[in-house]
């Protein structure tokens, strides 16, 4: 099949080269030509504009956009015009799955599809597979089925689950049709969201094993030996630990694996700051929870703990510090940033 992509950065990029991979033809366009070069040099063609890529594509066409969410509703204003009855819009970036289901509505009216497709894999996928969550109407997913198999993992991705037998469905590939308009980035929206959740624990663990041998060498002036202190005299090699608990371990994952690469590389991780932004998603899960009255209090205070890191929490913790020296007298030195 022939597909357009738009939007040739980390992602996109790995989209198409996978299709290609795979067989099928991907055009590419990139209002940045740096980003179109790479792929270009290994004979990915690319067009100049986004009516000399609809134009590169045969009828009904389908088009791919990768781009950042606040800039989808842009590309999608501007390929509406150019696009016929029977074609296909996918949107496969981490847009709020109420935009999908407007924009869906809107071109439905033009007799051309929308799909949204919740897309996790990052920049891994082009070697292991994307896992997508499909929204939109049957028959366009069906149609791009091969597309969408192509991009996936596949069956040999994970062992079967025990019980599941005879053929094997999409989602035994890595790839599902969740539902109409919406389903996919809503599932992709609650994946991301206990993605922060699995972070944080894990981050905090990691913290917790570091502080482990305050009781005999405390560090921190403001943090004292504990009063049990020779409960708290361990040294622990966390490097080591992470690399343990990839082997068998019942909190073995990818996300592990990647962590113990990391700390490995740099145990005291001095190549990053501490500041982490979030996307989107995890807001829209703690709302959506909240529409629903469903608890989701470790997503929400993962979410919180990414304020927090940005300095979200440093007026309140100012404000504690006043209310200490207010009621107790209790004097703390200013801290500046070295």
């Amino acid at each position: 099949m022939h597909i357009g992509m738009v939007g040739a950065g980390r992602m996109g990029s790995g989209l198409a080269r996978r299709l290609v991979r795979a067989g099928h033809t991907c055009t590419v366009y990139d209002p940045n030509p740096a980003a179109v070069a790479t792929l270009t040099a290994d004979g990915i063609p690319a067009a100049g504009s986004l009516p000399e890529l609809v134009a590169a594509l045969p009828k009904p066409c389908a088009v791919w956009i990768m781009v950042p969410a606040d800039l989808t509703g842009t590309v999608v204003d501007d390929l509406t015009p150019l696009l016929t009855a029977g074609d296909v819009v996918i949107d496969g970036g981490n847009s709020f799955y109420r935009d999908a289901v407007t924009r869906s509505h809107a071109l439905s009216e033009r007799g051309i599809h929308y799909l949204d497709v919740g897309t996790s894999g990052g920049t891994s996928g082009l070697d292991r597979g994307f896992c997508l969550m499909i929204g939109g109407p049957t028959e366009p997913v069906e149609r791009l089925d091969p597309i969408f198999r192509a991009l996936a993992p596949g069956i040999d991705a994970a062992p079967r689950t025990p019980g599941r037998d005879g053929a094997p469905g999409p989602a035994e590939h890595g790839y599902l049709h969740c539902g109409p308009a919406g389903a996919g980035h809503f599932a992709k929206m609650i994946h991301n969201g206990i993605e922060y959740g699995q972070m944080a624990a894990l981050a905090e663990g990691m913290s917790i094993l570091r502080a482990a041998g305050i009781g005999t060498t405390p560090t921190n002036p403001d943090q004292p030996a504990p009063t049990e202190a020779a409960h708290y005299t361990y040294d622990f090699d966390v490097p080591a630990i992470l690399e343990l608990w990839r082997r068998g371990s019942v909190v073995t994952s990818w996300l592990l694996d990647l962590t113990a690469t990391a700390v490995h590389t740099d145990p005291d991780l001095t190549e990053f700051s501490g500041h982490v932004p979030d996307s989107g998603e995890g807001r829209w899960t703690a709302r959506a929870a909240i529409d629903l009255a469903v608890p989701a209090p470790v997503l929400t205070t993962a979410l919180y703990s990414r304020f927090a890191s940005r300095d979200g929490a440093a007026y309140a913790n100012k404000s504690l510090s006043a209310m200490r020296k207010a009621f107790g007298g209790h004097t703390e030195p200013v801290k500046t940033m070295t």
